[in-house]
This record gives structure tokens, sequence and C-alpha cells, in this order.
């Protein structure tokens, strides 16, 4: 009997899946940084468009969400106002 091959894995997927998060937000910058590249380059075949796409996407909105929560920590640590940054 032949062996039906099994579906493939993340693993076996140019790119990870989109609702696999980095473990860092400079992880994560990383990874969109080399998307953005590939995706400008117009290098990539036609059927890793969309999965990139969605990649990017998925990882644009975790970076934001990273950036907005240590605005958040930082909002309260000054008493609810960001401050203007003055270099001394």
């Amino acid at each position: 009997m032949p062996k039906v091959p099994s579906p493939p894995t993340s693993a076996d997927l140019p790119f990870p899946d989109a609702s696999l998060l980095p473990a860092s937000y400079e992880a994560g910058l990383q990874e969109l940084e080399r998307l953005v590249g590939e995706l400008e380059s117009g290098q990539l075949p036609l059927d890793q468009l969309l999965g990139s796409y969605q990649r990017g996407a998925a990882l644009l909105s975790f970076c934001r969400e990273r950036l907005k929560a240590v605005e958040d920590q930082i909002k309260v640590l000054d008493a609810g106002a960001l401050k203007a940054w003055t270099a001394e």
C-alpha cells in the first residue's frame, strides 16, 4: 500500500504561520524588515506573496501593540503625560 504524504507543517512552509508571534519586539521588527525587503524586491513567487503579506501584517500589528504597551507604561510612570525629549 503506498504511503500517503502527511500535510505540511509550519516548519515546511516558507513563512511561519501568521498566528505565531515573535519572542520579542526586536525579533518581530527584524523579521518584518526582512519581509518588506523581500516584498519590495519583486522576486517572490506569486504563491508566496499573499502569505508574506499576511505575515507582515501580523508582525506590524504585534510591533505596534508592543510599542503601545510600553508607551502606556511610560505614561503611568510620568503621571499620565509624555514629556518632550530634550538632549542634555
